[in-house]
């Protein structure tokens, strides 16, 4: 406790310096009601979260639909507004400390997913580590499987994490990249792309720009 004390004195004297004492009370009073709104979250769910102190700011929400799943949330984790995170079956989510997630962003475990510490993950990110069974050659109507994120990793805003997935430390997810498979550490993953501009009137030529 002593140390996390120290941690928040000297991250409040930081901003007061560079924000100014208004602006540091006003950030600060959401970050305060974050940290109630992460403690009645735990409350509801005592037997399935455990946790230090982190912030889940407004209109985001943690849903456990199963006794069995579990949700380890590591210190100063903060969750930004909006975002959903849902965990049903036996399912096991881990967030390492100091991660950070930001606006929109939806996490759907039934499984596994395991974000490491230290990583930041952009807006209108979704990690899934399951799919639906479309093809219905079992009696599960999903097919299960994994997602592990390494510490210190980068996600861009409107990426795709699908099952199966494992990304090494230090990576950088490109803005709008899918990405299923492994990521190899100290690496920047994103999607090739080309953009197709088709006339509609005279010239049927078709033009292809890089993007």
């Amino acid at each position: 406790m002593v140390h996390i004390g120290k941690k928040i004195f000297m991250t409040l004297s930081s901003e007061i310096k560079k924000r100014g004492l208004m602006i540091t009370i006003i950030m600060n009073l959401s970050h305060l009601i974050g940290i109630v709104r992460a403690v009645i979250f735990k409350v509801i769910y005592f037997k399935n979260i455990s946790a230090s102190i982190f912030s889940l700011q407004a209109n985001s929400k943690i849903e456990v639909f199963n006794k069995n799943a579990r949700i380890s949330i590591g210190k100063f984790v903060f969750i930004r507004k909006n975002a959903s995170i849902r965990i049903d079956y036996d399912g096991v989510l881990q967030i390492g400390s100091n991660v950070f997630i930001n606006d929109n962003c939806n996490i759907n475990c039934v499984s596994r997913v395991s974000i490491g510490k230290n990583t930041k993950i952009a807006p209108n990110v979704c990690i899934n580590d399951h799919d639906h069974n479309y093809k219905k050659n079992t009696s599960d109507h999903l097919v299960r499987g994994e997602v592990t994120i390494g510490e210190n990793v980068w996600i861009g805003s409107n990426v795709v994490i699908l099952r199966n997935t494992h990304i090494g430390d230090n990576v950088v997810i490109a803005a709008g990249s899918v990405v299923k498979g492994i990521v190899p550490a100290n690496t920047i993953f994103l999607n090739k792309r080309e953009t197709e501009i088709k006339p509609y009137q005279g010239d049927s030529k078709l033009m292809q720009v890089s993007g």
